[in-house]
């Protein structure tokens, strides 16, 4: 038997460490997602800056969120209240940036071309480019909440909190409660990510991208808010989002928690296989 006929042919997988890992670094070396960050940072610095002058000339009042009134009494709430101020438009427009410019900001740049020569794949590069914008969602979501965090110990006390049952529970445990709501909010934005991917296959506009990802994320937060759509609501996207306050009660409220990781996880099956059906079939000319 020739040596020709003894190679034995395997498979390539769809996963590579190392392919994640190169699209990650490159990722978060790009000056956009450097200032996407910054603005995230931002922020809690801004919100935690209001709330000391607000109290320190004497005001309080109570608009904003559920958590602001208590920031003044435990700077660790301030991780609480940012979470909930860009929960609902930056956190995901920024994931919208990201996803919207996955694959067709690499098409106008003319590197898609060059990515799907290389042994890589159109399903692993896929498979890739959604997990490294994950990642964005996790790191973008824990920006946030450590920054609100630094800023809550330099404006404010820290100590015991007490959750929204009456409870009290150490520092300690509200440490963990807020790590918990920024896994949760980073959670939230899986759908997101998906869509973002989606509309990312469709074009080579890398702008074009961005723009209708956060376009439909406006146009689906105003429907999630119309009284008369109350029966198409509990399926869009965004609606179990605020959810994450339910980890600060005692005992948790998982309901609302795991309708929300479950219509996350059915966004992302199906934009997420509809960007594949695209994206593989799709004649690459850049």
């Amino acid at each position: 038997m020739s040596q020709a006929e003894t190679v034995v042919r395997t498979p390539r997988p769809l996963w590579s460490l190392g392919l994640l890992r190169s699209e990650i670094v490159t990722t978060f070396r790009r000056w956009r997602t450097l200032a996407v960050l910054a603005v995230l940072a931002g922020v809690p610095v801004l919100v935690g800056v209001a709330v000391k002058i607000e109290t320190g000339g004497g005001g309080g009042g109570p608009g904003g969120p559920a958590f602001l009134s208590q920031v003044t009494h435990n700077g660790l709430f301030l991780v609480f209240t940012s979470l909930a101020v860009t929960l609902p438009f930056f956190l995901p427009m920024s994931v919208g940036v990201i996803a919207g410019d996955s694959l067709a900001g690499e098409a106008h740049g003319g590197t898609l071309r060059y990515l799907l020569v290389a042994p890589a794949g159109r399903t692993r590069l896929l498979l890739v480019k959604y997990a490294t914008t994950l990642t964005f969602c996790l790191v973008g979501t824990l920006v946030v909440a450590l920054s609100a965090l630094v800023t809550g110990a330099l404006l404010f006390p820290l100590g015991e909190i007490t959750l929204l049952s009456g409870t009290s529970v150490s520092f300690g445990e509200g440490l963990l409660r807020a790590l918990a709501i920024a896994v949760a909010v980073a959670l939230s934005l899986v759908g997101v990510a998906a869509i973002g991917l989606f509309v990312s296959a469709l074009t080579t506009s890398g702008i074009a991208a961005m723009a209708t990802t956060v376009g439909l994320l406006i146009t689906v937060q105003i429907l999630d808010t119309l009284p008369q759509l109350h029966v198409l609501q509990p399926y869009l996207f965004p609606h179990y989002w605020l959810s994450f306050a339910d980890l600060l009660r005692d005992p948790v409220y998982w309901d609302q928690l795991q309708k929300n990781v479950g219509l996350q996880a059915l966004y992302a099956l199906v934009f997420g296989s509809a960007a594949w059906a695209r994206f593989t079939t799709r004649d690459v000319t850049g």
